[in-house]
């Protein structure tokens, strides 16, 4: 029989665990969250239901308002309920998983799983969220049946952002329900599963605190400031733009604390245990309150002036008193910058001689050391540990993928004048001849195993399909500087964009005719989309503004009416085209972007996506048949049999999603906001995206695909502006627009609604795509639009003139 999860209950209504209920939620899973009865209820609350579930109604209201957002859409709260685990916990009894997600106390924790015991229905699936508490003592005496469907499924905060599921298998979990959760997560749920033993905070946590830790013991013995740190252990070395004091902010030093005590208290046999020794300065922030995003002060904290201008300041590790900073300025960070690809930045900062640069050698060489005498204790193989910290810390690169970027025979020759102690194991590897951990054979990829002495294939899922390793053996058809058309095997083809940040351009454009030829002449059909790393990383954000106002500065209007004609005919021509294509859009998809996915036959989006028509912001509006496509989409979910259309009902979300700038905050999101329709798939990992787009586009063309015809559409014409007028009259006099956004988005209701004409014509869909042209280019020629371009690209923040 088929196991599944349908229902759920998650017992522990915090912060993780409203975040598990919300994942759940979203993912089509009933869920069910608990907490205790308040001790404090009076005598007449106790027999209010209300009152009793009032813990676990603040996790919920927590839920809702929580930023940034949890729930992927307001309505993923009609799938979770609440209660207490004193009326409601035989309520189990109907679930398919029960997670424990309660106070991190060894003793709670197996009360509540010996009252759960008797009540679970046989075979359903017990897993605890501990962060460190071995999974053998929390299941201390219970039956073999529970033990056999127990786990450790350790998810990382918050829920729905980050990758990382750890799974810990107990003593005498069965293979298939670990097989079958690991699955669950991946696919059902979006995660990356790394598969942790049963030791002290698992592997994310392990190795991430004590890199963490010890960089702030060495910022202290170097003499270091919080910023300086910042600055080097961030985007430079591959790490967040919260570097590392920012991001203990946003964990809350009180949890990093917690982390670091109880792996020093558990891990007495470890050689490098008192790099979890936290320092005393910390310890005394915590006793203050000082604990970061969630008490307002931590590292850092954000002043405002009696006029109200933002202050931001950091605090004193000696004097606890927060001041003013400026930015960190090193050598090796000058280098760093002018350095080309990540590698090639992190070699000019660790092996540079000033200062920072020493600092960072000595944190990041004694945490890959660390990482190294972690296999087996912790892990297995090199894979589970890197996975762990990119998908877990949000780093590009994990420890032994950044020792191959800086060159493993360098770093140890480095390690060992500096006289560090260099593992034996990588000695052996270094003698047997082997310089790196990772390798790429034959568009396969090859990971070093320290038990056995050898690379070995390092596997994937069957559901995903890796660009980078079709590219590595041949499967480019055609390619430019640009973009990219591969072979994704079956006979479909995927248009690949690779600049930066996925932004269209005129190569782009130009390529996009021959696209569409190859593939009508040699495939069944075309996936859009790429592999771009980053969170939440760019399907495309748009159009090469560069390119736009430089050509503005040479006054060459001509050359870019002319572009912009052959954006909307290169996108039509694939809209139309024999074949199907699907667009695979995740994170960003803006502007051209999004233009891009409304021409495409079918979207299949990851969870994770930032849909909208931005242009607005940057005096401009969609033209690469955005605002046809967009109305179009709208018009096209009503059945043929519906003939009685107030177009106003659609124009005006139409409009109002375009003039407003509106940018969905997930996929589920842009489906509620019309730029998803109802046969448009969401998926929720992200690695699986090129793969189900593929799926989809076999299935189009098996199915017998006959592409749309390209007719007339009706549109409100001079009916619709006077209503555009009402509404932005109203938004001026509550001061939400300028008159500069109100003079745009009076053009933009004329291009949606077909410019002058009656209401309820039809028009030729060129007729739209002419009226987007003719203001794209009229807009360009104005000030203010130029003057929002110019600040966007030196500031990167929109200008509201």
């Amino acid at each position: 029989m088929q196991k599944k999860i349908r229902n759920a209950v998650v017992i522990g209504s915090g912060v993780m665990g409203g975040g598990i209920a919300a994942l759940l939620a979203a993912a089509g899973v009933n869920t069910l969250l608990l907490d205790i009865v308040p001790f404090d209820l009076k005598k007449d609350e106790k027999k209010d239901p209300a009152a009793r579930n009032r813990i676990a109604k603040a996790g919920l209201d927590a839920l809702l308002a929580s930023r940034p957002a949890l729930l992927m859409q307001k309505k993923d709260l009609d799938r979770i309920t609440i209660g207490n685990i004193e009326d409601d916990l035989d309520k189990i009894a109907d679930v398919d998983w029960i997670v424990e997600v309660v106070v991190e106390n060894l003793q709670i924790k197996k009360d509540l799983f010996k009252r759960i015991e008797p009540l679970r229905r046989a075979g359903t699936v017990v897993s605890s969220n501990t962060s460190g508490i071995p999974l053998k003592a929390m299941s201390e005496g219970l039956s073999m049946e529970f033990r056999q469907h127990f786990l450790g499924t350790h998810f990382f905060n918050p829920v729905r952002y980050m990758k990382l599921l750890e799974i810990i298998p107990g003593q005498d979990t069965l293979a298939e329900i670990l097989e079958f959760m690991a699955d669950f997560g991946e696919r059902r749920l979006g995660k990356g599963i790394v598969w942790a033993k049963d030791t002290p905070n698992f592997v994310g946590n392990r190795i991430g605190v004590q890199g963490m830790v010890k960089a702030i013991q060495l910022m202290l013995e170097d003499g270091l400031s919080i910023p300086e740190v910042d600055a080097l252990l961030g985007p430079v070395m591959g790490r967040p733009k919260t570097a590392m004091f920012k991001t203990a902010d946003i964990v809350g030093l009180d949890i990093l604390s917690h982390v670091a005590a109880n792996t020093y208290e558990m891990v007495t046999d470890d050689e490098d245990r008192d790099s979890f020794v936290m320092p005393g300065f910390i310890n005394a922030m915590i006793e203050k309150k000082l604990l970061g995003k969630k008490s307002g002060s931590g590292f850092y904290k954000t002043d405002l002036t009696p006029d109200w201008k933002k202050v931001r300041k950091v605090i004193d590790p000696d004097s606890l008193e927060y001041a003013e900073y400026e930015a960190a300025s090193f050598p090796c960070l000058d280098a760093a910058r002018k350095a080309k690809g990540l590698p090639e930045k992190m070699k000019a900062v660790v092996y540079g001689d000033d200062r920072g640069a020493r600092f960072t050698w000595k944190a990041l060489a004694g945490n890959l050391i660390y990482a190294v005498n972690r296999i087996p204790e912790i892990a297995d193989t090199i894979v589970e540990i890197d996975n762990a910290m990119k998908w877990g810390f949000n780093f590009e690169m994990g420890p032994f993928e950044t020792w191959d970027a800086i060159g493993l025979a360098r770093a140890v020759e480095k390690m060992e004048a500096d006289g560090m102690a260099v593992p034996q194991k990588i000695k052996t590897m270094l003698a047997a001849g082997h310089t790196a951990f990772y390798k790429r054979e034959n568009g396969k990829l090859f990971f070093y195993d320290f038990t056995d002495g050898d690379y070995k294939e390092r596997t994937i899922s069957e559901h995903v399909v890796s660009l980078p390793a079709l590219k590595s053996t041949g499967k480019v058809v055609q390619e430019n500087d640009s973009a990219s058309l591969i072979d994704l095997g079956d006979d479909v083809f995927c248009l690949e964009l690779h600049t930066k940040m996925n932004a269209l351009n005129q190569e782009i454009i130009e390529f996009l005719p021959v696209v569409r030829q190859i593939v009508d002449d040699n495939a069944a059909g075309l996936v859009i989309g790429n592999q771009a790393g980053g969170t939440p990383g760019a399907f495309s954000a748009g159009a090469n503004l560069f390119d736009v106002v430089a050509a503005v500065r040479e006054g060459r209007f001509a050359d870019l009416e002319k572009m912009i004609a052959g954006l909307q005919y290169g996108m039509m021509d694939l809209r139309y085209a024999a074949f199907p294509v699907v667009a695979a859009p995740f994170g960003l998809a803006l502007g051209g972007g999004c233009e891009l996915c409304l021409a495409s036959d079918k979207i299949v989006a990851h969870a994770e996506l930032y849909m909208g028509l931005v242009e607005i912001g940057v005096g401009l509006l969609p033209a690469g048949g955005g605002c046809l496509n967009l109305y179009r989409k709208f018009l096209a979910s009503v059945p043929e049999a519906v003939t009685d259309l107030d177009l106003a009902k659609f124009f005006i979300p139409t409009f109002m999603s375009i003039a407003m700038a509106k940018v969905s905050t997930s996929a589920a999101e842009a489906r509620a906001n019309g730029f998803l329709g109802p046969e448009d798939r969401i998926v929720f990992n992200r690695d699986h995206l090129i793969g189900e787009a593929k799926k989809e586009v076999l299935k189009m063309a098996v199915d017998g695909y006959v592409p749309p015809v390209k007719r007339k559409i009706r549109v409100l014409g001079r009916a619709a502006q006077g209503m555009a007028a009402t509404q932005l009259s109203d938004m001026l006099s509550g001061g939400f627009i300028s008159e500069y956004d109100a003079f745009l988005a009076r053009r933009i209701a004329y291009v949606i609604s077909g410019g002058d004409v009656r209401e309820n014509s039809e028009i030729e869909q060129d007729v739209i795509l002419s009226l987007e042209r003719r203001a794209f280019i009229d807009f360009l020629k104005e000030e203010k639009t130029v003057a929002r371009i110019e600040q966007m690209l030196t500031t990167g923040k929109p200008l509201r003139n």
